[in-house]
């Protein structure tokens, strides 16, 4: 089976914003219940036998068993008898509420952090559609259950053999957008490893930085908007809360978010194509992402969204048929790609790789994604590629060269 996901700008009329409104509140209103319900018997767990808590207790039989994904979704039906108010949406909408936080305490549980938090008003920004009889999208326009036809920029139209799965309505501060599933039965054969290789390595002093000595300097998205997000976020402050002008206040900026968010993903894109056209098999390496959105330059790493570019980049690779893989990260700004001798733990601020057994000179960067190439191509039985006799160019390889002198005079 192959799924894609496109994604449509639509225009609801008055009506159907407000209907789409109330539902977005609905769910949230069955989310946060649901997620009371979860927090409350696992609460109600954690007192002694012999002791109660001087702050409160929740009372629950102890035959009960814990509200999951199923009994909560069997529960609704007689929701909606005490609250008729819950009719008014699809009720595959509702249970794929009951889905999204049965997903998150999933996480949570594997995890072991990002316990499930209460939504607030307006936090809850999508619906899904689950399923479809037949084809909702229709011309210019996508039929939704309860909702209507609703008009859709269809930029990019449904291939044929493809049919159409669900639909998530998602509503951001630029407008309201509907994120299609199609599917076809059709089996896609899995890349295999064969032609040029390349090897990337992520940095905040270059964002790229390629075995084939090619360096891609790392935009400051957040950074160079954020003294025009401080001044909005002031401006907001200082307005009275319920009022028009705060509501305003809070569109710009939400509005400035996802304007920072569109160009750095767009950026992402940009340079996951520009490195598949260089070569059939990329190597990255297998950062602890969570460990560097913690350190001390955890802005700039958070700003630079290395995960987000990793899932693109593996993402186009597979649609462009570029085989990726990642390799081990250890040790690979202190390794020669040369002769592979280790150098030893280098200092930030050196930004050059000098090798004291062979001289090879080079960027450090360019050494580290050297050595990302070389460990993928062993783990993949092609052999280590050695980098260094024609790739080094320019003043890199008259350093080598010198530097290969002195060593032969010395000994």
């Amino acid at each position: 089976m192959l799924n894609l996901n496109y994604c449509y700008r639509i225009y609801p009329d008055a009506s159907q914003e407000k209907e789409l409104l109330d539902w977005l509140e609905i769910c949230r209103g069955v989310y946060n219940y649901a997620l009371r319900e979860r927090k409350e018997w696992i609460s109600s767990r954690k007192c002694k036998v012999n002791a109660c808590s001087l702050h409160s207790e929740y009372i629950i039989p102890a035959d009960q068993p814990f509200p999951d994904y199923y009994k909560q979704k069997k529960a609704l039906t007689q929701a909606k008898k005490e609250y008729p108010s819950l009719k008014r949406v699809q009720s595959q909408v509702l249970q794929e509420v009951m889905g999204r936080l049965d997903k998150a305490f999933n996480f949570f549980w594997k995890k072991s952090f990002g316990f499930p938090r209460f939504k607030k008003y307006g936090q809850y920004r999508s619906i899904n559609f689950p399923q479809f009889k037949d084809n909702p999208i229709t011309g210019y326009q996508i039929r939704l259950p309860k909702i209507g036809s609703v008009r859709i920029n269809l930029h990019r139209p449904i291939p044929d053999g493809f049919i159409v799965k669900q639909v998530q309505i998602v509503k951001k501060a630029s407008g309201w957008y509907a994120v299609v599933c199609i599917q076809s039965d059709v089996k896609i054969p899995s890349v295999k490893p064969q032609g040029k290789s390349l090897g990337i390595d992520l940095g905040l002093e270059k964002f790229i930085a390629t075995s084939q000595q090619e360096l891609i300097a790392r935009p400051k998205f957040f950074i160079e908007l954020q003294s025009k997000l401080r001044w909005l976020q002031r401006r907001l402050s200082k307005k009275q809360k319920g009022s028009k002008n705060r509501v305003k206040a809070l569109q710009k900026v939400a509005r400035l978010h996802e304007h920072i968010y569109n160009i750095r993903k767009n950026f992402h894109y940009q340079v996951a194509h520009h490195l598949c056209d260089q070569a059939n098999i990329i190597f990255a390496e297998e950062l602890n992402l969570k460990a560097m959105s913690r350190g001390m330059l955890c802005k700039h790493t958070l700003d630079a969204g290395f995960g987000s570019f990793l899932e693109i980049l593996k993402h186009v690779a597979q649609d462009r048929d570029v085989y990726f893989e990642k390799v081990d990260a250890n040790f690979t700004s202190q390794t020669c790609p040369n002769c592979g001798v280790v150098t030893g733990k280098k200092d930030l601020s050196q930004r050059v790789h000098e090798c004291f057994n062979c001289g090879f000179i080079t960027d450090r960067d360019v050494a580290a994604a050297m050595i990302v190439e070389q460990r993928g191509l062993a783990a993949l039985g092609l052999g280590v590629k050695l980098p260094v006799e024609e790739e080094v160019i320019g003043d890199v390889r008259k350093k080598t060269s010198r530097a290969s002198r002195r060593n032969r005079k010395a000994s």
